[in-house]
Formats: structure tokens, sequence, C-alpha cells
């Protein structure tokens, strides 16, 4: 069956799209009646298993219908032929919008970030969430300079991450170094391995490049794993040191000689007075990562990372040296997930190697994929939705993951590109101006001649 008319020259194939769907809505079966259609329960003579099939049927429907309105919405896109000028100006105006949102909004979130704890609904748990969040900000700040950047796809970037937390929890152990004094140490540490990870993959581009950062990734894990002496194996670190306010530390009572936080300023004791200093404090951290950013990328290093990213063999050809711009990538990138992993021991006070498996690579780079490779304020609104949305679905338990997917499919589907994926140039040659009257006018008198 065809639907044909004068503005669908090519038509659409129902019969096509049809099947298509019957196909996701068969695999869909077949994995839906193991993970959701029998269930193990305790009963008193042991394991017993029961079964769910209305789940089943929901979830074949669920991918049937979801399957046919994408499928048919490819297809419609696709009769309509090469995109037109009046689709071209559609463009462009989505990106002037995208571009006074990024300037409008981003004051707006700092504004709103910097006000979070003194609000009324702003309980433990609320501060709690969204220290967690801007942990993953800044994740995905430091990643998006290699990622969005310099083009370099990095699947191993939790092991940096995991340098800087054992970093931080190791020297705050066996030399009882501050907190301010281990956060530089972690940095340093995290950008020596992310050098150390550049050097072997220097000749390698795409997949290859992720394979090999996946296992670098996977290295450091498995050291962190097996080394019991020096990093105590699966049983982690414990008693981790927690910052404290210029030598005031936040307990409710004080050694000999020494006050704590509340005692100086006079204050009634409370356990939120920590979690409100983790929360500016990592806010501080993420701000810096992306003023760090932004003005890096406009700096001859930035431009080279952009450069690389469009294309490396055009890269050389200008006589830029992609050894050093893609260390420098993974160096600088490495650094700031050093330090987010150095507060994440901090605020944990414990930390062991199941806390950085693969898994948190995906989200990070989830997290800057689509919120649109090389934009700040998208990695930001990522971050957000998927780290902050999930616990919203957290009454669902078991489904909870099932709604983090699906929400990531519904962005990629609705923006494939990311959230704001338009990328102004750092450099203008004449910021929004046109071509110089003169140059203009030699044009024209040679056209003329």
């Amino acid at each position: 069956m065809m639907i044909e008319s004068n503005n669908n020259p090519r038509g659409i194939d129902i019969a096509g799209l049809l099947k298509e769907s019957a196909i996701a809505a068969l695999v869909a079966l077949g994995l839906t009646i193991v993970m959701l259609g029998l269930r193990t329960v305790d009963t008193t003579t042991g394991l017993g298993i029961t079964t769910r099939w209305p789940l089943v049927a929901v979830a074949v429907i669920s991918v049937f219908a979801g399957r046919l309105l994408f499928a048919f919405r490819r297809e419609w896109k696709a009769s309509k032929g090469p995109v037109s000028r009046d689709r071209k100006k559609e463009e462009d105006r989505a990106a002037t919008i995208i571009k006074r949102f990024s300037t409008i909004g981003g004051p707006v979130f700092i504004a709103f970030a910097l006000v979070l704890p003194l609000m009324p609904f702003a309980d433990r748990y609320v501060v709690d969430v969204a220290t967690y969040v801007l942990i993953y900000v800044m994740l995905g700040w430091g990643l998006n300079i290699v990622v969005g950047l310099a083009g370099l796809l990095d699947l191993g970037y939790v092991a940096f991450y995991a340098v800087g937390a054992y970093s931080y929890a190791l020297f705050a152990f066996y030399f009882d170094l501050s907190f301010w004094v281990c956060l530089p140490l972690a940095g340093l540490c995290a950008a020596s391995f992310g050098v150390l990870l550049g050097f072997p993959v220097l000749r390698l581009r795409g997949d290859y490049l992720a394979i090999v950062t996946l296992g670098f990734g996977e290295i450091i894990r498995i050291i962190l794993l097996n080394w019991y002496k020096f990093t105590n194996g699966p049983d982690g670190i414990s008693g981790i040191p927690r910052p404290s306010f210029f030598g005031l530390e936040f307990k409710r009572t004080a050694v000999e000689g020494t006050q704590t936080f509340h005692q100086f300023f006079d204050l009634d004791y409370s356990s939120m007075h920590r979690l409100i200093f983790l929360y500016y404090l990592i806010l501080i951290l993420a701000l810096i990562t992306n003023f760090f950013t932004l003005r890096i990328r406009k700096m001859p290093v930035g431009r080279a990372w952009e450069a690389l990213r469009e294309d490396e063999i055009a890269c050389r050809s200008l006589g830029i040296n992609p050894t050093n711009t893609k260390l420098t990538a993974f160096a600088l990138g490495a650094m700031f997930a050093g330090f987010a992993g150095s507060f994440f021991a901090t605020r944990q006070a414990f930390i062991s190697p199941e806390s950085f498996t693969f898994i948190e690579s995906a989200v990070i780079l989830a997290i800057v994929v689509l919120g649109g490779m090389g934009s700040q304020v998208g990695v930001a609104i990522a971050a957000i939705l998927l780290i902050g949305g999930t616990e919203l679905f957290r009454g669902l338990e078991e489904y909870r993951m099932l709604a983090f997917g699906g929400l990531m499919v519904a962005i990629m589907v609705w923006k494939p590109r990311g959230l704001l994926a338009h990328r102004e140039p750092t450099i203008k040659l004449h910021p929004d101006k046109g071509p110089p009257p003169e140059a203009i006018k030699a044009v024209t008198e040679g056209e003329g001649k």
C-alpha cells in the first residue's frame, strides 16, 4: 500500500513500516519474556517463579507503536526530498534562538544555582542531589574538551575520575595532607595519566581510539581491584578526611584548643552546614572548569583542537602539531576529571573500584553527546536531565533504568545532534559584519573587467 501525493512523490510504504515495527516488537518479546515476564520470589520451599505477562504485553505494544511512529517520521522526512530554502531559514532561525538561549540561560542557571541551598524547599535530599548533578556537570565539561572540542572519542574517561579520587584518598590517608593540598595533586596525577594514555593513541582515530580508551579504563579499574596492598582492593578506602572551611571543621564538638564552624559563627549545630559547603565547593569547581574551557577555546591551543576535530590532514597542512594538540586535550580533560574525583572522594568519605565502572564513562559520554558536543550550556542541561531526571523516577524502582534509557532515546530522536548542537565559530574575521566595502568594490570592478 502506497500513499502518494504531489507533495510526496516517492510515497510511503505502509506495509514496510508495519513489517519493520513487527520485527522490532518480536525482538522486544524475546527480551522481555525473561526480563519482565518471569520473576523469582522467595517461597517456603525455596525460590519460585511468578509470571507478569501483562507487563510483557505493554512492553511489546509500546515498542511496536514507538517504532512505527519513528519509522513513519523518518520516511515522511525522506519523502519531502532535499532541504528547501524555507527549511534552511528555519534552521538559521533555530540557531539564532539557541544562541540567545545560551547567552541568557547561562547566567540564569548560575544565579539559580547560587541561591538553591537558600530556597525553602532545599532540604537535605535536594542539596545532596544537586551536588551529585554538579559532579556530572563538571565531568561533562571536562570530557567536552576531549570529545566536543578535539573530536577524540574517549570511552575510558572514568579512569581519570578514579585516579583523582584514589590520589586524594591516598595522599590524605598516608601523608595527612589537607583537601586544599591534595586537590591540585590529584589533578596533576590525573593529567599525567591523560598524557600516558595520549601517547599510544596518537595515530588512532574513530572506533580504534574508542577501543583503546575503553581498555585503558578497564586496566585502571582492574589495577585498583587487584593491588590490595596499595588500594585496599575491593574493600575500598574509608575514613577519607573531609574538607574544612579555612581550618574550621563541620563537627559537633571541637578538638581542645580549636573551634568548629558553628561555634566560630555562633550558630546552632546542623549537619546541613557541611552539605551546603560541599555544594558550593563543587559549584565553584564546576564554574572554574566552564570558565577555563570558554577561555582556552579562544586561544591558539583551543583553535588547534577545533581544527583537529574537523580535519586532521588539513590540520597538519596548516603546520599544527597533532601530537601536542592531542596530548594537551587528554591532559586538560583528565585534570578536571581528577578534580571531580577528589571531590567525590571527600564527599563520600569512602571509595572502591565499584564506583568507577564502564557505565560511568558511558553516562558521562551520553551527557556530552546529548547536550551537543562543544556546547557548555547543552552539557549542563543534559546532566540535569539524565542525572537529576533519574531521581524523579526513583519510585519506579526496577524500571528506573528503563525510564533513563527511554529519556535518552527520546532526546536522540528529537535532537539527533544534541540539545544545543549549533556551534558558533570561535574566532570571526569580521564579527557580526559583512565584507568590507573595499573588498566588495574590488570584486565588482574585477567582474566588470
